[in-house]
């Protein structure tokens, strides 16, 4: 299953909930029976009035999680060109179900999002009531690479971001680190790799009974204070302005173009930015500027039913089972993409990633 449960005594006769993901060998990256297991254990946390707080982390020391297992998807993908299979079907709607499930839950809960925290990692780590960083983190939608578009509710939380920075960082796949992720506030505390245990024992020893979010809170800031002399040097906020100013463009290849003239700048950052984007999937690169315009006036749950949409059509198209292909499955890192000119493919083949891919009532119709 490569999911771990434990329900952990507190005073009082409450418990802790805490779920652990377990594929330590694949960076935690979330199957099927993962994302299944784990929605149905929050649901019945959610339901149990003994379970006070529920904590999500990953174990081993490099990822909380990297991401989506598509391997196994993407292969039902090519065996079908131009037909949507069952599992995406499946895996989609029952992922986007359980990130609203952990955006709405309704207890205190916390996600330690360590090391690699990558698309499905970050669509997890972002719903999260108190979401903790650490030193290690390194937060980011990698999408571009893949041909897919930053889904699990990125639409949502890149268009929320200051100025264009969202489609900046939607655009190049940029490494977030811990003092990013609180300055764009994609996180809320950054606390010690080594201070999850002290975390988890001031949980246990809260009394839940009386005044818990005012505790809780306490506990969180005396747990930060002690970490903060370790927090990394900020790398986005300051570059805000001049990423503002390269992105007021009227149209996404404008936006593609200005980019790309940045991979000889002396801001190696920027430069490391903009190879990604030049390396990258033309297609992402309009869903992600269409995401993101589409989401600012969307509700939590409208965003993900039109990611669900956007994620079924990718499916069918053929970028991303190209884009598995060459990163993960040959890994001869070079994707030869349908549409390789930005400026060339259609507002047809864009819109038509939007449009309903199934009979009737949306399948998550119900969020």
């Amino acid at each position: 299953m490569n999911l771990q449960f434990e329900e952990r005594p507190s005073l009082h006769g409450y418990r802790i909930g805490i779920a652990s993901l377990d594929a330590e060998k694949s960076l935690n990256a979330l199957s099927l029976p993962m994302i299944e297991a784990l929605d149905e254990r929050l649901k019945a946390w959610a339901e149990d009035p003994t379970i006070a707080c529920v904590m999500l982390r990953g174990n081993g020391p490099k990822a909380f999680c990297a991401g989506g297992d598509v391997v196994q998807l993407v292969n039902q993908c090519r065996e079908q060109p131009g037909e949507i299979p069952a599992l995406a079907r499946r895996f989609f709607a029952d992922e986007y179900r359980l990130d609203h499930r952990i955006h709405t839950y309704p207890k205190p809960f916390i996600c330690w999002a360590h090391g690699h925290v990558l698309g499905g990692g970050m669509g997890l780590m972002q719903g999260a009531g108190i979401r903790i960083v650490t030193p290690s983190s390194r937060l980011g939608m990698p999408e571009i690479n893949i041909g897919l578009y930053p889904d699990v509710g990125g639409s949502w939380f890149l268009a929320r971001l200051p100025g264009r920075l969202g489609l900046f960082l939607g655009l190049t796949a940029a490494s977030i680190n811990a003092r990013d992720a609180l300055d764009l506030n994609l996180a809320d505390r950054c606390l010690r790799d080594d201070q999850q245990d002290a975390l988890l024992e001031g949980l246990v020893q809260l009394n839940w009974r009386e005044q818990p979010t005012a505790q809780l809170h306490s506990l969180l800031r005396a747990l930060e204070n002690e970490a903060r002399s370790e927090l990394p040097a900020a790398q986005w906020l300051p570059r805000r302005e001049r990423i503002d100013e390269l992105l007021d463009v009227a149209d996404l290849p404008a936006a593609v173009h200005a980019i790309s003239a940045l991979q000889a700048d002396d801001d190696a950052l920027l430069a490391r930015a903009a190879k990604t984007l030049a390396h990258g999937c033309p297609l992402t690169a309009h869903l992600v500027w269409e995401q993101i315009r589409r989401a600012r006036h969307l509700s939590l749950a409208e965003v993900f039913r039109m990611e669900y949409a956007m994620s079924l059509n990718c499916c069918r198209h053929p970028e991303f089972p190209e884009g598995v292909r060459a990163r993960l499955i040959d890994k001869d890192q070079t994707p030869h993409w349908h549409w390789p000119d930005v400026a060339a493919i259609p507002a047809a083949v864009v819109e038509a990633h939007f449009a309903p891919a199934w009979e009737g009532e949306h399948p998550l119709a119900d969020l």
